[in-house]
């Protein structure tokens, strides 16, 4: 079995990589394991296709260096927050055994987002509880619930409860970013437009990790928020 320190959850195949992933490279070059659970597969996107955006994300994953990546090929934009859907990310949760979650953020112009976001929050909740059953390959799996579960931040721009000071690892973070090429801003292409294939979006990205690291003092950071209070040990746990 792998055991993840950190599991990212995302209803599309480059949330993870637009909203954290110069976090995760981040804790990647820390020596931890990080693995990717997309919901979809991106399917209903106004550019490319199911098929291109699995090679996309495949390439995103490799330039990341994570361990694992999973798709359970929900309903783009009509997967639900129920028991069915649940018990498909318990098992996932069950089989990593991830310390920390990352998922979509709390609020957000797509409804997959929120909707993803209540549904891994649901999920992380009941993988916790004995009574709730699931089985892989015939076997019966133990409870696990993650220590913590974070949501990063997507289009809105959301009050974050912490950030993480990412100043090094946003080359990297483009790169897995533009490894999905086919959603992204591109001068030449004739298919039709969408709110992030405009060149603010692709810049944005870059930006927005500049203000944010800006009011911390630092050249970049990526914000997230909580379920609970951030809680340290110390005062001079913060930088």
């Amino acid at each position: 079995m792998i055991k993840l320190d950190t599991l990212a959850i995302g209803a599309h195949p480059d949330d993870v990589e637009l909203n954290c992933g110069a976090t995760i490279a981040k804790e990647i070059s820390l020596g931890k394991k990080v693995g990717i659970l997309n919901l979809t597969r991106g399917e209903l996107g106004t550019r490319g296709s199911a098929e291109i955006r699995d090679k996309e994300s495949a390439k995103a994953a490799k330039i990341l260096g994570i361990t694992v990546r999973e798709n359970l090929a929900f309903a783009d934009g009509f997967f639900l927050n129920d028991k069915k859907h649940q018990l498909e990310i318990i098992k996932v949760i069950r089989k990593y055994q991830p310390e920390i979650v990352l998922c979509n953020a709390i609020d957000d112009r797509h409804i997959d987002h929120k909707k993803g976001s209540d549904l891994v929050s649901a999920a992380c909740f009941l993988s916790g509880l004995r009574k709730v059953d699931t089985e892989v390959g015939g076997k019966l799996q133990e409870a696990w619930r993650p220590k913590h579960v974070y949501h990063y931040i997507q289009w809105k721009n959301i009050e974050p409860d912490f950030v993480v000071d990412v100043t090094g690892f946003m080359d990297k973070k483009i790169a897995a970013v533009k490894a999905y090429s086919s959603q992204l801003y591109d001068s030449k292409s004739k298919e039709p437009v969408s709110p992030i294939t405009s060149k603010n979006f692709l810049d944005s990205i870059e930006y927005r990790a500049r203000d944010l690291g800006r009011l911390i003092g630092v050249d970049c950071a990526e914000g997230f928020t909580v379920e609970r209070y951030v809680a340290v040990n110390k005062l001079d746990d913060l930088i």
